[in-house]
């Protein structure tokens, strides 16, 4: 059994707000949302996959915090797994397959149309985000 290729998840937070991020590509997932984040290269940890994702994704620096409990199957041979992260230098902007961000308070989480894969892992993300 080949291990499940590993995508990883920012639960980007900034004074009290998670961050949103919009797919414009590929075609079938564009205008939906989504946590930022992408692919672990070989010979990259997830932690260290998550920044670089990050700087490129967003042009931001950011911190892994904590890992989310669980995993979430994507398209397969595909696992998402979230890590709770601290924004620590710059401004989010969507400059890799996004068009558009958004700061969310807990209470406007649900605002978005997240896509079907990221519904489960914002509902484990919203439980660690709280004793935070």
């Amino acid at each position: 059994m080949t291990q499940p290729i590993v995508v990883v998840g920012a639960a980007l937070v900034n004074d009290g707000r998670l961050l949103a991020a919009r797919r414009s590509a590929p075609v079938e997932l564009a205008g939906r949302w989504e946590l930022p984040g992408g692919k672990v290269e070989p010979g990259e940890s997830p932690e260290q996959a998550l920044v670089r994702e990050l700087r490129e994704e967003l042009g931001v620096a950011a911190e892994p915090v904590e890992r989310v409990p669980g995993e979430w199957p994507l398209k397969p041979g595909y696992v998402l797994r979230v890590w709770l992260a601290h924004l620590l230098t710059g401004d989010p902007e969507p400059l890799e397959d996004h068009d558009e961000l958004r700061w969310l308070t807990p209470g406007e989480v649900w605002d978005v149309d997240w896509l079907d894969q990221d519904v489960a892992a914002v509902h484990a993300v919203l439980a660690v985000w709280k004793r935070h």
